[in-house]
């Protein structure tokens, strides 16, 4: 992994531009395939593609193996005769351009999607019925529980997603023996819900397809794709549900720890997640059972896996329950070395990179090291308050086996980030530049390129130098996030040429 140097963009299809309130996977994706071969970019890296949940957050997710069925192309549905644009357009809001409202899309579209499921099922030809049900066989491993799962949320109002506190699981609501998934509630539900069941298969045969084409354009085109896997699971998941075994929850299906890391760059208080924390004895003793299969069905979406809070596969921050804020934690031991060995026993080499961000300590660059992951550097980092010249994050620092960026999904922008500098990081940032920035985004991305660091990688919003209004998320804060998306006008020629420019210059090609 990282033979060679190139260079990416970090932009997840939500942000995309189009007429449907939110990115899809239809033409303006393809767009962008076609504007970073225009760039020489060789990576484009994208968020978690699962559904979201609490928040919006794609690190939310209810459940690690679907996909998000607000990413289905409504473009393509159309074309294959599944919705009418009569249909689409009837009652469309009028979506903003700059933001995706979640609600409002979701209260449009998810009518339209079951129209098509419903369409297709009724219309489907013998060779796509074929493939849907090849589709429900290969993925049946997490397809059943999943689609079950989403079916029975549908039946109590969606209830764990809407009115998900910080402390409530799905049992709250749910009648208690399909809760707890005992045999005859389980018979039950899925003769009771068998058509829901199978909507919510079809929009995951519908994203697949759609995702899956989309990767494949850009395969054929030199662009591999950096997938993200987080290394938590959301509460209200079809993955605690399906396996209670593999958390520590109490006897009521409540985690008796959260988590979350403790206070840091982003807050003073920590970051209190609320995801459950995992019992990796109970995961030792089936050999990692459930990471071997949420790592292959990553592999089959993506090309090079990004594993979120990779620290946390060395010690988490595992923080009481009933504790409001993440201040009192602990580090509580994970068996990392075990498990990335024996994902390497039954996956082969993985491309894995680590996002080793944080508190990092020895024990952590160990186990990022024996393994041959690539680690991060950011480049804001370099700047804030710190050990001056001996900054990790500095370029003069770095080693050629890294992944560096201007900043990450969790920064601001760089242009946000630099009007909230004080004078004596600006005064810095200016020496180590040499000059006084210009249009300080492009600075650091020329820095990001010129590096010793194999991989570079550009949020979007900085190769279109917006401010901090454009930011993808706010660590601290729970609502509010997710929703930036590109104006349609984003594509010039003159960006993409800037860029293949600094590729050619810096050999990155």
């Amino acid at each position: 992994m990282l033979e060679e140097r190139a260079s990416g963009i970090l932009l997840h299809p939500t942000s995309l531009p189009g007429s449907y309130g939110i990115g899809e996977l239809g033409s303006e994706a393809y767009h962008f395939v076609d504007f970073l071969v225009a760039a020489k970019q060789k990576l484009w890296q994208v968020l978690p593609l699962g559904p979201t949940g609490y928040g919006d957050s794609p690190y939310a997710s209810t459940s690690s193996f679907a996909g998000n069925p607000l990413l289905i192309s409504i473009e393509r549905l159309i074309q294959e005769g599944l919705l009418s644009t009569v249909e689409v357009d009837q009652f469309r809001p009028d979506f903003g351009e700059k933001a995706v409202d979640f609600g409002a899309v979701y209260e449009w579209k998810m009518p339209l999607l079951r129209k098509a499921a419903v369409a297709f099922r009724a219309r489907i030809d013998r060779n796509r019925m074929n493939a849907y049900h090849r589709f429900c066989e290969t993925q049946a491993y997490w397809l059943d529980d999943y689609a079950l799962y989403m079916a029975i949320k549908s039946v109590f109002d969606r209830r764990a997603q809407e009115e998900h506190a910080p402390n409530s699981v799905w049992c709250v609501y749910w009648d208690r023996d399909i809760a707890t998934r005992t045999p005859a509630a389980m018979a039950a539900w899925k003769e009771r819900l068998l058509n829901d069941i199978e909507i919510f298969k079809t929009w995951q045969y519908f994203f697949f397809e759609h995702w899956l084409s989309l990767k494949d354009y850009a395969n054929e085109r030199g662009i591999e794709i950096i997938g993200d896997l987080p290394i938590y699971v959301a509460l209200d998941s079809a993955d605690v549900w399906a396996e209670p075994t593999a958390f520590r929850l109490d006897e009521k299906g409540q985690p008796v720890f959260v988590a979350g890391v403790p206070p840091d760059y982003f807050s003073e208080t920590g970051q209190r997640w609320g995801n459950p924390v995992y019992d990796w004895e109970q995961m030792k003793r089936d050999q990692f059972s459930w990471w071997i299969r949420r790592f292959r069905g990553t592999q089959n979406l993506v090309d090079i896996i990004r594993v979120d809070h990779f620290r946390g596969f060395e010690a988490g921050w595992s923080i009481p329950s009933s504790e409001p804020t993440a201040v009192k934690g602990e580090w509580v031991k994970a068996p990392g070395m075990a498990l990335f060995q024996e994902i390497r026993n039954q996956l082969g080499d993985v491309p894995i990179v680590a996002e080793d961000l944080g508190l990092i300590t020895p024990e952590v660059e160990h186990l990022r090291d024996a393994n041959q992951f690539p680690g991060m550097r950011v480049l804001q980092f370099a700047f804030d308050s710190g050990p001056g010249p001996k900054n990790h994050f500095l370029p003069h620092n770095f080693i050629p086996y890294s992944v560096v960026y201007t900043g990450t999904h969790d920064n601001d922008t760089t242009v946000g980030w630099y009007a909230t500098r004080d004078e004596k990081q600006r005064t810095f940032l200016t020496h180590y530049l040499g000059n006084s920035p210009g249009q300080v985004a492009w600075d650091l991305i020329r820095m990001a390129m010129s590096s010793v660091s194999a991989w570079s990688i550009v949020p979007m919003q900085d190769v279109l130098s917006l401010g901090a209004e454009a930011r993808m998320n706010r660590p601290s804060a729970a609502y509010g996030n997710w929703s930036w998306r590109m104006a349609p006008h984003y594509y010039h020629n003159q960006t993409a040429e800037r860029l293949a420019e600094l590729v050619v210059l810096f050999d990155r090609v």
